[in-house]
């Protein structure tokens, strides 16, 4: 090998080699919802939304929740027995977030009406890297408790 090749080839291990430690060797965080649904509201002033996000990738977190259906959607986490409205949640790569009655949970302020049960309210989740993705909140009974 001339001295050119020797340069080239070295130059395009160096830059493989990069590229290779740029890959955390986990797929881009792929988001699911499940079992998202909303007791009905005894106001149209507020309402508390619960699913369970699940991760198929890597890890990220809920940035964001917004609706047509409401003048705000805040994220809220419970610890012990403190409600907190915080910026984000995280997910784990290839793991869940369980948004549920006594702990991390949405608020919806300002419903535009007051929803009844059977009524849907769409809602659509941000994170900081995966594609946002659009979830219909079932209007249940007010004393609704999904089975586990």
């Amino acid at each position: 090998m001339n001295r050119r090749t020797t340069l080239a080839a070295a130059l395009a291990l160096t830059a493989s080699l990069a590229l290779a430690g740029c890959d955390t060797g986990q797929p881009d965080p792929q988001m699911t919802a499940e079992g998202a649904y909303m007791p009905q509201p005894v106001t149209q002033d507020m309402a508390g939304g619960f699913l369970t996000i699940k991760n198929g990738g890597a890890a990220d977190k809920l940035t964001a929740v917004t609706t047509d259906q409401a003048k705000d959607v805040t994220i809220h986490k419970t610890a012990g027995n403190k409600m907190e409205q915080v910026k984000s949640l995280p997910i784990p790569a290839g793991g869940e977030l369980r948004l549920e009655r006594g702990g991390n949970h949405l608020m919806l302020m300002g419903l535009k009406y007051k929803p009844t049960k059977g009524d849907v309210i769409r809602v659509q989740l941000q994170f900081a890297h995966a594609e946002p993705v659009n979830v219909d909140l079932q209007v249940k009974a007010a004393d609704y408790q999904p089975k586990k």
